[in-house]
This record gives C-alpha cells, sequence and structure tokens, in this order.
C-alpha cells in the first residue's frame, strides 16, 4: 500500500489541475470566507462561526477530496495502472488505499489548516474531539462517494461531468444547514448527504447541543457510507469499459 501511496503522491504534484482542484480552489474560498468575517461583521454575525465552518470543510472535502479521488482513480484505470496493479501481489484493499491515501492526507491536513485559522481569527470550537469525529466521518462518506462516482466515470474529463451532483449537492446542503440550522425541515436536512455532518460542526464548534444529540448525528452520515460503498462494490470497474 504505502510503495503505491508515495508514487501516487508524486503523481498529484505534478498534476497542475488537481493541484489547482485540490488545494488552490478552496484555500482560496476559505480565505474568502475568513476575510468576510473579518472584514465585513454584519456577514460573519448572520453566517455564524460553526456554519462557516461547516462549508468551509465541505469545501476541501468535495472539491479537493471527493473531486480528486474520482479523477484519479478515472485517469488510472483510463492508462491501464490499476489492471497492472492488481496483476501484483497487492489486494484491492490495498490497492485502492494506497491510491488514495495521499489526496486524503492531504485534504485532512488543509482542513485541519483552515479550520484553526478560523478559530485564531474568531473563536475556537467548544468541542474539539466532536469535531475532529465530524470530519473523519465526512472524509469516510465523500471517499465512499468517490469510489461509488468512479464506477460510473470513464475518464478524467468525464469526471468534470459526473462529480457535479454529488459535489454541488453536498455543499448546498451544507450550506443550508451551516447557516439556516435545522429547526425547519430538520430531518429532511439530516438524511440528505453532506446534513448530518454539517450540524454536528455546527454543534461542536458552538457546543449548541448534547454529547448524545450530537452523536447521533453520525448515523446518517455513516449510513451513506454504507450506501456508497455498496454502490462502489456493484459499480467499481478495473478496467476501462468497452
Amino acid at each position: 500500500m504505502f510503495p503505491i501511496a508515495r508514487s501516487e503522491l508524486i503523481q498529484l504534484f505534478r498534476n497542475r489541475a488537481v493541484l489547482v482542484t485540490m488545494l488552490v480552489i478552496p484555500v482560496a474560498s476559505s480565505a474568502m470566507y475568513i476575510y468576510l468575517h473579518e472584514s465585513v461583521p454584519a456577514v460573519s454575525a448572520a453566517l455564524g462561526l460553526g456554519g462557516i465552518a461547516a462549508v468551509l470543510m465541505f469545501l476541501a472535502m468535495a472539491l479537493g477530496l471527493y473531486t480528486t479521488a474520482v479523477t484519479t482513480l478515472a485517469s488510472r484505470r483510463q492508462n491501464l495502472f490499476l489492471k497492472r496493479l492488481r496483476s501484483t501481489a497487492a489486494g484491492d484493499a490495498g490497492i485502492l488505499s494506497g491510491l488514495l491515501l495521499p489526496v486524503t492526507a492531504i485534504t485532512l491536513v488543509q482542513v485541519a489548516v483552515v479550520l484553526t485559522v478560523l478559530a485564531v481569527v474568531g473563536g475556537g470550537p467548544a468541542d474539539v474531539p466532536l469535531l475532529v469525529a465530524a470530519v473523519l466521518a465526512t472524509a469516510v462518506m465523500m471517499l465512499g462517494l468517490g469510489l461509488a462516482t468512479a464506477g460510473l466515470t470513464n475518464s478524467p474529463e468525464h469526471a468534470q461531468v459526473t462529480t457535479l451532483p454529488v459535489m454541488v449537492g453536498t455543499l448546498a446542503v451544507a450550506g443550508w444547514v451551516g447557516f439556516t440550522g435545522t429547526e425547519e425541515l430538520g430531518l429532511l436536512k439530516r438524511l440528505l448527504p453532506g446534513g448530518s455532518a454539517a450540524e454536528l460542526v455546527v454543534n461542536a464548534w458552538t457546543g449548541g447541543a448534547s454529547l448524545g444529540d450530537s452523536l447521533l448525528l453520525l448515523a446518517p452520515t455513516l449510513a451513506w457510507v454504507v450506501v456508497a460503498v455498496a454502490l462502489a462494490a456493484r459499480m467499481f470497474r478495473w478496467e476501462p469499459r468497452r
């Protein structure tokens, strides 16, 4: 797994398009939100730090982790790298883990840095362990959705289309929950992908809910992980579609 991960990390830093998607866009978007918080107090007060934190996390997860995972798997399938890896001693789980480990690690570091900056300029979260649980659960969910989407993606270029529904959808749901709360249409918001994770981030930042109630929000996110993994097992292909 680790030799595959090391090789993939080198490839990531050679691909300018992936670097822009994975690093520049989320960081620039995060800087914009932080600037608004510092320079436009009315906007900051209306959005709330918890809502901003949820959106920042999903920006990194959707634009960095999810889209890069789909693009990577589609590219490695197209050039038959996945097929060659399966002829080695590495198992399927080890191959996929090696390919996705670099982008996962980079995204988690990116999320940690962005949220740390937000905490410094606006005030830290009330419950750091709960925030860590929310970030990790979201990462697992986005990886599962990435594997499922990769099964429908024929090429890296095709990934620009196939990733749009999940990418836009999770960002929209995270913003909807983060900025409007769950007092209205709460069940719907929590059942949509990203909704419960966004609420968990808000709760972790503001401390506005009990630990038991917050932990229950992990259930919908983990359910989406199960659904995504089941879809990935059914649709993922190791060789190019004919």
